[in-house]
């Protein structure tokens, strides 16, 4: 594929890393492959916008006296007393989540799974996952 950059050892895409980097700045497919496995190099912001679109949605619950966020199928949940109490909570817990899961939790069974939420976090600033939390819905102005 023209444009497109694969290199078949790492000694092979150390010598043309400027390549290997821009072409994945300009989303192009690029790789390396090393002992036997292939490992993709993406823009980490063009891999950020695709995982943001494809995870999981959360759910915005206002409950008597706050709001709860909720990711379904993941173990995040948070609440506060307002929105942006709650939304700020959901970020601290996903925080925590990723390092989790990258400390103890990628090969647990009921965790692996969640590999693409634990790279959205690391890719994320705060503002980033306040924003892909409440997505493009409408909240009451009370929130």
């Amino acid at each position: 594929m023209a444009g497109s950059v694969h290199y078949g050892s790492y000694s092979e895409a150390r010598v043309h890393l400027k390549e290997l980097l821009d072409a994945a700045a300009r989303g192009r497919p690029a790789s390396v492959q090393r002992e036997g496995s292939r490992a993709a190099v993406v823009d980490a912001g063009r891999l950020r916008h695709f995982l943001s679109a494809v995870g999981p949605r959360a759910e915005v619950v206002a409950e008597a006296g706050g709001w709860t966020v909720l990711l379904p199928g993941t173990p995040v949940a948070a609440d506060g007393a307002t929105l942006a109490e709650a939304l700020d909570e959901t970020v601290r817990a996903l925080r925590e989540y990723a390092d989790d899961w990258v400390e103890r939790l990628a090969d647990a069974p009921n965790h692996g799974q969640h590999w693409g939420l634990v790279q959205l976090v690391s890719l994320s600033d705060d503002d980033d996952l306040r924003a892909w939390l409440v997505g493009d819905r409408e909240l009451p102005a009370s929130a």
